[in-house]
């Protein structure tokens, strides 16, 4: 087990996406996963229930007692639902600047329900982005964060340069949301802007995607690996886990985040 990872967002109660979709990842990558959670959801999926936040404080706590105990190699957000969430995360970042930040925008939930706040965008912009070493929008989340529309890759292009104007170093978009046969994901950085193209899996198992790359990219930082290496690794993670999705649930499922794990029998 090599690469601490500690995930700061909220738990899922059907399993698929938040912390418990970070925990199987960064378990299945052969990391260590640790946890702040920042919200209960009532989820499944079918679609999103309920939502109690916890207080900003604890969630304050929980990481700074991980971190002077366990330490970390790496620290992953997620759902970070509120002004006072957003910004309590992030006083607690600069107190360890030297540890690798990978943001996962989380705004809506793949059932469509709001997971951030309105007006919490500008404090995401403002108070957690200078800390994210690695930014990991999906479309719908680049377009608000951004302001522009996006609806081919070409937009798509643009509007990952747009990021790096928001002071992140580096901006993984994902192109789950464009159609065609191709899905392209763009990781845009100062030096340049690269494509991953692969064809698309067809499935509607989908929940807890988003997640799910970003904690295995946080993984590969963890464990050593530069950025464009981790988020190959992640990409094809990622893939692996939709191919052998297990078809649980009446909605739209989670992917098999153990599909890579030998199976123990005793």
């Amino acid at each position: 087990m090599q690469g601490r990872v500690l995930i700061v967002a909220g738990s899922d109660s059907g399993g698929g996406a938040g912390i418990q979709a970070d925990i199987k990842t960064v378990t299945a990558l052969g990391g260590y996963a640790m946890t702040a959670i920042t919200a209960l959801t009532a989820q499944t999926t079918e679609g999103l229930y309920g939502v109690e936040g916890v207080d900003p404080a604890f969630i304050q706590q929980q990481m700074r007692v991980t971190l002077d105990d366990l330490g970390a190699d790496c620290i992953k957000t997620g759902m970070l639902h509120s002004i006072e969430v957003i910004e309590a995360v992030a006083e607690v970042l600069a107190e360890v600047p030297d540890i690798p930040v990978v943001v996962d925008p989380v705004m809506v939930a793949q059932s469509g329900a709001n997971l951030l706040e309105p007006d919490a965008v500008r404090s995401l912009l403002r108070s957690l982005l200078p800390h994210a070493t690695l930014l990991t929008p999906n479309l719908p989340e680049a377009e608000r964060l951004t302001g522009m529309e996006v609806s081919d890759i070409d937009a798509a292009q643009h509007t990952a340069h747009a990021l790096l104007t928001l002071g992140v170093p580096a901006a993984l978009v994902k192109g789950g949301h464009l159609t065609g046969d191709a899905l392209i994901d763009l990781l845009a950085t100062e030096a340049e802007l690269e494509h991953f193209t692969d064809p698309r899996i067809p499935t509607d198992q989908t929940h807890g995607t988003g997640c799910t790359l970003a904690s295995a990219v946080a993984t590969g930082l963890a464990q050593g690996h530069d950025l464009r290496s981790a988020v190959v690794r992640a990409r094809a993670y990622l893939r692996g886990a939709l191919a052998h999705a297990p078809g649980v649930g009446r909605g739209q499922g989670p992917v098999n985040h153990a599909w890579a794990i030998p199976r123990f029998d005793g």
